[in-house]
């Protein structure tokens, strides 16, 4: 399960925001997974790649909801201050909503 800010889930359920940086000792998703964000359902990871958040440009912020990487470190920062200390590895969880099971007009038979 992957946790989010309520700021953040109209963005990722609207297929905005693809993507979350998170600080972690070792990588704890992998490609191909499935997960669920609670407030906006069922993902995919696409990729989980280490990064260097003073490396983050711009461009690597956009996916992430934030318009500039400065805002995102800052973010960051508040976020996972002691993890940061820590010296804990940041990586860069990609991921997509899964489609929602179609919606049929098949009755449900009654139980009992």
């Amino acid at each position: 399960m992957l946790l989010f800010k309520k700021r953040f889930l109209p963005a990722i359920r609207a297929g905005q925001k693809t993507q979350t940086i998170r600080l972690w000792k070792w990588r704890r998703m992998r490609p191909g997974q499935r997960s669920y964000i609670p407030g906006a359902g069922y993902i995919t990871v696409d990729a989980v790649e280490e990064v260097r958040l003073d490396e983050l440009t711009d461009a690597d912020a956009r996916p992430d909801g934030f318009d500039t990487a400065d805002a995102l470190r800052e973010e960051l920062e508040s976020l996972y201050a002691e993890q940061l200390g820590a010296g804990y590895q940041a990586y860069r969880v990609t991921f997509h909503l899964m489609e929602p099971p179609p919606v049929t007009d098949a009755p449900v038979a009654p139980v009992g």
